[in-house]
């Protein structure tokens, strides 16, 4: 009967001590990882200033002739879209 007794004991002993282990081997610390994400960032876009010239028709007077004005209108067109091929440019650049 004293044999029966020590016997089961020792079980109990042997299954505390495996349940201990286990939980041991179970209770790792956290892994850290270092995971690296993309994400597009808006930066602001450092382009020079785009100065509006001046207009060839702003010299002009009523008495000045008809050749004149058309002359002066076509130079203030040509410099129109001078201006807007800059402003594209730096409008492009930024993209």
């Amino acid at each position: 009967m004293n044999y029966k007794i020590h016997c089961r004991i020792f079980q109990k002993i042997i299954l505390a001590c495996s349940l201990l282990i286990l939980a041991g081997c179970s209770a790792r610390g956290p892994e850290v990882r270092t995971v690296r994400v993309e994400v597009p960032v808006l930066v602001p876009c450092k382009t020079k200033e785009v100065a509006a010239p001046p207009l060839a028709t702003v010299g002009l007077k009523r008495t000045d002739s008809l050749e004149v004005k058309v002359r002066a209108l076509l130079a203030e067109r040509r410099q129109r879209i001078g201006y807007e091929r800059q402003i594209l440019a730096a409008q492009r650049a930024c993209q």
